[in-house]
């Protein structure tokens, strides 16, 4: 079933301490158990299976529970024992796990969508099930009376969700590549604010209420961080990986982002300098260098008898330029760019080069990532993918601290 990989030699790279297998499809979302050698997972094989590690090392299901629809989303709430798991089907289904996590019990259906549950979030002070669906809403049920409290329609399917259960504030990403804050009240929410930046889907969120800060990822390679506690419209751009941006963490003890994509790329960001923010992209109908005419620019064209040109952009200053004037390419972690990217060549002579030293560190997962999940206390994540593969990491050698006691080794 389960295959134990090594023990946790230091090292600079994540560990591969487990591979747990038994999927017969997608797993699509796996949690850690907190103080327990234990995770849960759900699959696109319509099943719920509980897996504790044995004296052996290797980890065997003690639970298998199959459903009526293939499982899309989970939540896990480990002081009550409460599980949560969101179906293709609309529902999401309540159980309650025993306290050796051998039995689960049924509690009750939520009909919460009419279509695909994406994302799945309980408040235990609420008792309040927020949910997000390919019916293009998030819906908010009570969990006493399993009633419908509220929904909120969205212009496309809405794909992930974070909540402040303090504040009652819902972050929703959708498919449009928009992010929706609202606040909920008992039955009814109103639209604070939208958030635009990303040119693909929003395929993740990480809400941190200490600093108040956001992280979106995207099915545009990039992740975005949003500064909502600085009321100024501050964001951040990360750009490093190579495929879709599938799941974040934010460890907001040791200013760090962990980021997972599709192609099982692993990041490790460090969140703990001051970045300069990605400038503006500017108009121009010439280059903003040579002054050269871009090729829509008909009447300069004309008056100066020269071929247009095609438009481009520095990265790092935003001024539109022609091809002639940025030959060359260079990575600029401070503002996110881990790999190279076009910049004008004035911008590039002004790059020294320990501007260039990267701010993040990338590693291989080596299997394809829809999913991912952090135990931070533990420095321990989780991943699961198409490929029906659960990998359990130690990542302290990368985050660079032990998080239960908060001494960094470096």
């Amino acid at each position: 079933m389960a295959a134990e990989i090594h023990s946790r030699p230091q090292s600079r790279r994540p560990v591969l301490l487990s591979k747990v297998e038994g999927h017969q499809d997608a797993v699509s979302a796996a949690l850690l158990i907190p103080k327990e050698d234990g995770v849960i997972t759900a699959g696109e094989d319509r099943t719920i299976r509980v897996w504790l590690k044995r004296d052996s090392g290797q980890y065997w299901p003690s639970i298998y529970h199959t459903m009526a629809s293939p499982c899309s989303a989970m939540a896990y709430h480990h002081d009550s024992r409460r599980i949560f798991v969101g179906q293709d089907n609309g529902a999401i289904m309540e159980f309650h796990i025993s306290e050796d996590f051998n039995k689960m019990n049924f509690v009750k259906t939520y009909p919460a969508h009419q279509n695909r549950v994406s994302a799945i979030t309980f408040c235990l002070a609420s008792e309040w099930l927020i949910s997000t669906g390919h019916d293009k809403c998030i819906s908010w049920m009570c969990t006493r009376s399993g009633s419908m409290l509220g929904r909120h329609y969205f212009t496309s399917w809405a794909s992930c969700l974070q909540y402040d259960h303090e504040t009652q504030h819902a972050f929703v990403g959708d498919y449009s590549g928009q992010i929706t804050l609202l606040k909920l009240e008992q039955n009814t929410c109103s639209v604070i604010t939208t958030l635009k930046g990303h040119e693909g889907s929003i395929t993740s969120l990480w809400w941190d209420p200490v600093q108040r800060l956001l992280f979106s990822g995207a099915s545009d390679h990039s992740i975005i961080m949003w500064d909502i506690g600085g009321r100024k419209g501050r964001t951040l751009l990360l750009q490093g990986h190579h495929d879709k941006v599938q799941a974040i963490c934010y460890l907001q003890l040791t200013r760090q982002l962990v980021s997972c994509s599709a192609d099982g790329g692993i990041a490790v960001w460090n969140m703990d300098i001051s970045r300069e923010e990605a400038p503006q992209w500017l108009e121009s109908d010439s280059c903003q260098k040579c002054e050269q005419p871009f090729f829509w620019n008909i009447k300069q064209m004309w008056d100066t008898k020269t071929i247009g040109l095609r438009q481009h952009h520095c990265r790092k200053c935003g001024q539109a330029v022609c091809g002639k004037c940025s030959t060359k390419r260079s990575s600029y972690p401070i503002m996110g760019f881990e790999f190279q990217v076009r910049v004008c060549d004035s911008c590039f002579e002004s790059i020294k080069d320990e501007d260039r030293t990267s701010l993040a560190t990338f590693h291989e997962g080596k299997h394809n990532i829809s999913h991912m999940s952090m135990d931070i206390s533990r420095g321990l994540m989780v991943t699961c993918g198409s490929d029906r593969i659960v990998k359990i990491w130690d990542m302290t050698p990368v985050v660079g601290c032990s998080l239960a006691t908060g001494f960094s080794s470096r």
